[in-house]
């Protein structure tokens, strides 16, 4: 695996999601570097790409509520523990579970295996809520995918939650896990 900064000098063969996704930070003046790899569908297979990024890839969750009437995106570290319970709690939703591939396809134009937060760019209407928990807000960077999961980019948290986010009309909720 080799480092670049920046998109891809050649997007022949790229997905629209991963040049749309390229695309955005450019415009938003967003610098980031970039690694191609092999499908990462898990954490485990994050480990080398983590390693030269020189970052931990967050682990991203597409969430609902019970009635599948309000979406949630959480950020948290990669060796984190979730339980719903502690979550639930803050944000005032009872019964959180995983939001279905259908939903995350049809908010976020993504498929599971990619989920990031990178995926908000294509929730127009806003709605999927943003959630980051804030023990990220100790890191300088993140790792995440451009909406493919053969790819990752290491990104500041600083730029996805000032530049970014108010970009696309969302505002993050930040939460203690």
């Amino acid at each position: 695996m080799e480092l670049f900064h920046g998109r891809p000098q050649n997007i022949d063969g790229l997905s629209e999601r991963e040049i749309k996704v390229y695309e955005f930070l450019d415009s938003l003046g967003i610098k980031y570097d970039r690694v191609e790899h092999e499908p990462a569908m898990d954490m485990n297979a994050c480990e080398e790409i983590d390693r030269v990024l020189g970052t931990t890839m967050c682990k991203n969750l597409f969430l609902c509520n019970r009635q599948c009437t309000v979406f949630y995106l959480l950020m948290i570290k990669n060796d984190k523990p979730f339980k719903t319970k502690d979550l639930s709690q803050q944000i005032n939703s009872s019964r959180l579970s995983f939001a279905s591939s259908e939903y995350m396809e049809k908010l976020l134009g993504i498929t599971p295996g990619a989920v990031s937060i990178l995926g908000i760019i294509n929730d127009k209407e806003c709605q999927v809520k943003p959630l980051i928990d804030r023990e990220l807000l100790d890191s300088e960077f993140i790792g995440c995918h451009p909406n493919v999961n053969t790819a990752s980019l290491k990104l500041k948290i600083a730029d996805i939650i000032d530049i970014m986010m108010p970009a696309t009309g969302h505002e993050p909720v930040f939460v203690d896990l």
